[in-house]
């Protein structure tokens, strides 16, 4: 009647496909640790991830528009969602391991600061003697090391195909065994990667419509929005603004998933292994040439319309002043900080640790912080 762990890497083996990351192969956790009854090792990752502490603070982290611009703009968290959504389709499809996908997409922002890519680049700056900063690598230190709920061992303790899969690329000096380096990662990372892509293009268009920052005409010179949006116009008639943004939307990301399945399929018709996924010259998991050269404009039109925008810049240039204000006053007194905070500048080094604590913050959190630096 319980369908055991045993029981599901035995169903893996009958139904993914033959280059597929099966959760029986794992190559297992830096700290070993008993399996669990009922649930895989990439199912597990997954929760952990769900139940951290990280994760729970993406609701108040932004994604383009800060959460008190309005309640119906994405943050880090329903981006991560959104994501998580898209992976778990194309994995399905495929017949690839969807619970790796998953775990990988829903870790995969847990390192960005407060402010969104601007405070990434701020503390990139304050930290490029020391380190430097990227929101990949910040993602990795939080599962491996910054997560506290275990007594055997700092943060979460995941798969190395996760922590492969959060990592994407580079090596560099890291506490805890980094993963296996291959010429390539498995095809659930790289299917983690573009979900993120299809997700972020879509809903920032969304959103950068729905804030009236971007408009119908700037998109007509983009030819796939507007080959996408000329089709759902004349499917659907006379119908509020709205809805046609929506389901525009909507045709953009089955047009995108779409594509993606059906050329990672033709990639990978003659693949005889995931040996042979990691050792290959060229990546199996891609769109066809004329999509990804449509995905490039769009992704360029979002740069110099949405990203640039003054409104948009305006709050690069809030975050530039909240973070560097944070990390120079932390540093000169850290008696300012946490004790949890200090405990770690022995082992992490006090810029480390700073950088640390500052990235963790939400953008709530970094404004009230600095407001007492203020008073």
């Amino acid at each position: 009647m319980i369908r055991t762990r045993e029981a599901l890497e035995k169903e893996e083996t009958e139904r993914l496909a033959r280059f597929a990351v099966r959760s029986g192969d794992s190559l297992g956790r830096v700290v070993a640790e008993a399996e669990h009854p009922y649930r895989s090792a990439f199912q597990r990752d997954r929760d952990r991830v769900i139940h951290s502490r990280a994760f729970r603070r993406l609701e108040y982290k932004t994604q383009v528009f800060v959460h008190h611009e309005g309640d119906h703009y994405r943050n880090r968290l329903t981006h991560t969602l959104e994501a998580a959504q898209i992976a778990r389709t194309i994995a399905r499809a495929l017949r690839l391991n969807e619970d790796l996908a998953e775990a990988v997409v829903l870790a995969h922002d847990l390192g960005h600061t407060p402010f969104g890519h601007a405070g990434e680049r701020v503390l990139a700056a304050l930290m490029a003697d020391a380190g430097g900063f990227d929101h990949n690598r910040q993602s990795l230190r939080v599962v491996d090391l910054l997560e506290e709920r275990y007594p055997g061992f700092r943060g979460l303790n995941l798969t190395m195909e996760t922590r492969e899969g959060i990592l994407k690329h580079g090596r560099f000096d890291h506490p805890v065994p980094l993963p296996p380096e291959t010429p390539h990662p498995c095809l659930e990372a790289r299917v983690a990667d573009f979900a993120d892509e299809i997700a972020y293009t879509n809903h920032d268009l969304d959103d950068g419509l729905r804030s009236q920052l971007l408009t119908l005409e700037q998109l007509e010179d983009v030819p796939l929005w507007r080959e996408i949006h000329q089709r759902v116009q004349a499917a659907l008639g006379a119908v509020p603004g709205r809805i046609l943004r929506a389901q525009t939307i909507i045709a953009l990301i089955n047009r995108l998933v779409t594509d993606l399945l059906e050329e990672t399929a033709r990639r990978l018709r003659e693949v005889a292994s995931l040996e042979e996924v990691r050792r290959s010259r060229e990546p199996r998991v891609g769109f066809s040439p004329p999509v990804a050269s449509g995905t490039r404009e769009l992704k360029r039109f979002l740069l110099t319309r949405l990203y640039h925008h003054p409104h948009v810049e305006a709050r690069t240039r809030e975050a530039e002043r909240i973070l560097g204000d944070l990390y120079r006053a932390f540093r000169a007194e850290p008696s300012r900080l946490p004790p949890h905070v200090v405990a770690r500048f022995d082992e992490d080094g006090e810029a480390r640790a700073v950088a640390d604590y500052i990235a963790g913050m939400t953008d709530p959190f970094a404004r009230e912080a600095h407001a007492r630096l203020a008073d």
